[in-house]
């Protein structure tokens, strides 16, 4: 199984927005993203820093339910 990449917010939130999501608000630095079936979550988007695998992981598995794969093929 591939290593998830590093990706900063904003990479990660456009990926998702290819993936069906949009941005339905922000507040301050947490973007909340929704998916026509109803599925959601918040990526939070500080600049100059990456996002940890751990969340990027968590965020898949947990809120979006999207495999390793499928998030590849998104790249």
């Amino acid at each position: 199984m591939p290593k998830l990449p590093l990706l900063s917010a904003r990479e990660f939130i456009k990926i998702l927005e290819k993936a069906g999501f949009e941005k339905i608000r922000q507040e301050g630095s947490h973007v909340f993203l929704q998916h026509p079936d109803g599925r959601t979550t918040v990526v939070p988007d500080h600049s100059r820093e990456d996002l940890d695998r751990g969340l990027l992981n968590k965020i898949l598995k947990k809120d979006i339910g999207l495999s390793r794969e499928e998030f590849m093929k998104y790249l």
